[in-house]
């Protein structure tokens, strides 16, 4: 096994966690005093619009309110669809060229290089599974080579359990160095493994580390990214989780030929590990977390640094009102009150629903339908998924912060279920052999574009902008555990119900959720766009005392 050390050197970790200023007051004190701040500034605030049942349509926009620090829109001066919040603007852009998102793209890529990972995992035992096996002697058991897979899986359940106090504690960028060590360490003893238990051993660290990055990389693309591209940049982890599983399906190549190719597969993940813990020590630190643990003036450097001295003040005006002396930490039981269950209740709902809409039993079932259609190499009909899985995840891109959250979903959903009925109609119909195949095929990839448009990346972006600065770790912590649990049920039950009930029933029922999830994104999700996660939180509170309806 490799020694950690040499990774250890590269991380600066301070002795102690961040220092905070105390105000003479003991913790509940200050906890209660952080109450009475946020709702004083929350009755200064005009009555809410209608709310959803009960509470979050708060968030649905509506003219500016007087309580934002955004001022009203002038003639000739953009509108705050474009530039609510603090951060709007993130700097100059120069001209007509709006180039205000060129200083935050370096952090944000960098941490998206984890989700490239998470997708280099997901396609690395696409191919080699069976050489794998047939070397490492459980070759023509079934089980031993699902279990393989899906340790994965465990991994990241427990991974995802554990981020948030990491989160807490550490904070974005240093989690993100440390959490490197078991995608490392994973990688290399998969890579060198000689048995079975080895190479479970290595699935199983990785599934930690890809556990803790699903949860923390969103996080800090929200926290960190400017209002007005919040939602564009964090479409980067859809990207990159695309771009990671092209990467593996096309390194994984030349093993159709080479037996022992899967070793070299599995040590190149062990570079882009070396590259995250690098690359976050010149990245910087999420000016909330900085903020929430009373690191102000840091913060304040932050925020100057990426989104512009112009926006600083504002920023922090927002982020003193959220914070108000508030520093102790979440605890879990805080997901049951209000408005926190709610929103712990829409991201464990999205994740639920997406599952069971099917998108990894149509993964998992895109190579035979390629093959139908005489595309017999498993590893090339994955590429044609994964090329128009990143080709939509590029449109959701361009899309996330005009045309909103809540419209891609819902139409990714209806794409997506119309992309279902439409591979029933070609299976359970009598048609012209090749007309069935073509309409198979067009059903597989309308359907991959369509999640890749709204259902993947929108669930990942949407709950950490719901969530509140204090217990967002937790929310998206619990919501990736419930997405974990759901992710491998599918994958365990999915080739028993179509031999129970055939591929169109199954497909049909994919179908259903589909619609049903596009109907729930209807009625419970609110539109996050253009507004910041300071305003969105201020939204979401309880109303004062005497100030509710």
């Amino acid at each position: 096994m490799m020694p950690p050390t040499p990774l250890a050197a590269l991380l600066v970790l301070p002795a102690s966690p961040a220092p905070r200023p105390r105000l003479g007051l003991a913790p509940s004190s200050r906890r209660a005093r952080g109450t009475v701040v946020r709702a004083a500034a929350l009755r200064a605030l005009p009555r809410r619009l209608e709310l959803w049942p009960p509470r979050l349509a708060a968030v649905e926009r509506g003219p500016p309110s007087s309580h934002s620090s955004v001022p009203p829109a002038q003639p000739g001066v953009e509108s705050q669809d474009a530039t609510s919040g603090f951060g709007g603007g993130g700097g100059d852009g120069g001209g007509d060229t709006d180039l205000g998102w060129v200083r935050v793209f370096p952090h944000v890529l960098t941490a998206s290089m984890a989700n490239f990972l998470f997708g280099y995992h997901i396609g690395v035992m696409n191919g080699p599974i069976e050489d794998i096996a047939r070397e490492l002697g459980f070759q023509g058991n079934p089980f031993l080579q699902g279990l393989v897979v899906s340790i994965f899986i465990v991994g990241a359940f427990f991974g995802s359990l554990g981020s948030s106090a990491l989160v807490d504690y550490l904070g974005c960028k240093r989690t993100l160095q440390i959490d490197s060590i078991p995608l490392i360490l994973g990688a290399f003893i998969s890579a060198q493994a000689h048995s079975l238990d080895e190479m479970l051993v290595g699935r199983f660290l990785v599934g930690i580390g890809i556990g803790v990055n699903t949860v923390l990389v969103p996080i800090y693309i929200s926290e960190v990214a400017p209002t007005k591209y919040r939602g564009s940049l964090g479409t980067l982890c859809q990207i990159g989780t695309c771009l990671g599983i092209i990467a593996a399906l096309s390194l994984g190549i030349p093993s159709e030929s080479d037996p022992h190719w899967w070793r070299t597969m599995l040590y190149a993940a062990c570079v882009p590990g070396f590259l995250i813990v690098a690359g976050m020590q010149f990245a910087v630190e999420s000016p909330r977390w900085l903020a929430k643990v009373g690191r102000l003036d840091d913060a304040r450097e932050v925020v100057e640094d990426i989104w512009g001295v112009s926006e600083a003040e504002k920023a922090m005006e927002e982020m003193k009102l959220v914070v108000a002396n508030d520093d102790s930490q979440a605890s879990w039981s805080e997901l049951l009150s209000e408005p926190n269950n709610r929103v712990a209740l829409i991201g464990g709902s999205l994740f639920f629903l997406q599952q069971f809409a099917g998108i990894n039993g149509v993964l998992y079932f895109s190579s035979l339908t390629f093959r139908d259609v005489g595309i017999t190499s498993g590893i090339l009909a994955s590429l044609y998924v994964g090329i128009t899985n990143f080709g939509g995840a590029l449109v959701a891109s361009n899309l996330m912060d005009k045309q909103g959250r809540k419209n891609l979903l819902i139409g990714s959903y209806l794409g997506m279920a119309f992309a279902m009925f439409l591979i029933v109609f070609s299976i359970s119909f009598p048609l012209d052999e090749d007309v069935g195949h073509a309409l198979s095929i067009t059903g597989t990839l309308l359907y991959i574009f369509s999640f890749a448009i709204g259902a993947g990346p929108v669930t990942g972006i949407i709950i950490p902008e719901l969530s509140s600065a204090r217990t967002r770790s937790k929310v998206m912590g619990f919501s990736f555990t419930v997405h974990w649990i759901c992710n491998f049920l599918v994958g365990l039950y999915f080739l028993e119900l179509v031999k129970l009930f055939g591929v169109g029933a199954v497909y049909a029922g994919f179908g259903g959720v589909s619609l049903l999830t596009a109907l729930f994104a209807y009625n419970f999700i609110v539109e996050t766009k253009g507004r910041s996660l300071e305003e969105i939180e201020m939204s979401l509170s309880p109303a004062a005392p005497g100030e509710r309806k």
